[in-house]
């Protein structure tokens, strides 16, 4: 590009600042710092004479020291505080995998939807008589346990490890009780343990065979609960379709009818009996 061609005028020379004015500017910055680094020194020298002359004030004759460790019995009754918060957040597992709770309240929940009235009987009612009547049945078992365990244990008669190998002997017992061999056997094979006597096996083998054996009673126990209301519906159907009355549900022919049944036989007693029953 040629600039000769070009209308702008290019300024010949560009001004040259003042060589004075800039040392100034640079001899005024350089006394600021060195103003800024005394004032930060004498602040210095002055908090270290404070903190000297606090020092030189403490007195010399205060000790500190420690008085030991905790006497046994403190340790003891601390062990015991942690012990009962575990249990307490243990407390639903265990009432859920070692007591009759699982096989009372699947029957229960089996019959409420074979009734037919799922949504009228609440789900906490169901709950709270399942943990009622789990209570009575395993009544006898917390009473061997609170004898041959835990009160031998308060007036200090045996350890905790032996309370505890105590009240795991009678919950095993009751387990066992309620298991067949071959679930044992087959949970034994799995964990390699040679053929040993019941009293000697691990919960981690009681308590899954446990847990099947609950499950395979339960759901016998819920079939033939059911049979009989299967029998209704079946029945109600075939006589609507009969008469012609598809447009009209089964259900709610069928349902006042189950209900009439329930209560006439007294469904709920005659399942909560032969629960119990089946505990004995």
């Amino acid at each position: 590009m040629n600039f000769a061609d070009s209308h702008l005028e290019l300024p010949r020379s560009l001004p040259i600042p003042n060589c004075r004015v800039i040392a100034s500017v640079v001899r005024a910055f350089f006394a600021v710092i060195m103003l800024a680094l005394a004032t930060l020194h004498l602040q210095a020298q002055g908090d270290s004479s404070v903190v000297t002359n606090a020092a030189s004030s403490v007195p010399t004759g205060v000790t500190f020291s420690i008085n030991g460790l905790p006497k046994p019995q403190d340790v003891d009754t601390t062990i015991q505080i942690v012990g009962a918060l575990t249990l307490l957040s243990l407390a639903p597992s265990l009432l859920m995998l070692m007591t009759s709770f699982p096989r009372i309240i699947i029957v229960f929940s089996l019959a409420k939807n074979a009734l037919g009235v799922a949504s009228a009987i609440p789900s906490q009612l169901v709950m709270g008589f399942s943990l009622i009547l789990t209570f009575f049945i395993m009544r006898p078992v917390i009473r061997d346990i609170e004898t041959t365990a835990l009160a031998p244990y308060r007036t200090s008669q045996i350890t905790s490890t032996e309370a505890l190998d105590r009240a795991s002997l009678r919950i095993k017992a009751f387990m066992l009780r309620q298991t067949r061999t071959d679930q044992v056997e087959f949970f034994a094979g799995l964990a390699g343990i040679p053929p040993t006597e019941a009293k000697d096996l691990p919960l981690s083998v009681v308590v899954p065979a446990f847990l099947i054996n609950e499950l395979r009673t339960a759901f016998q126990m819920g079939f033939l609960v059911f049979l009989p209301f299967l029998l209704i519906d079946y029945v109600v159907a075939i006589i609507l379709m009969s008469l012609g009355l598809m447009f009209l549900p089964p259900a709610n022919i069928s349902l006042p009818l189950k209900i009439l049944l329930f209560v006439l036989v007294d469904g709920w007693g005659l399942i909560t009996k032969s629960l119990v029953n089946s505990f004995i």
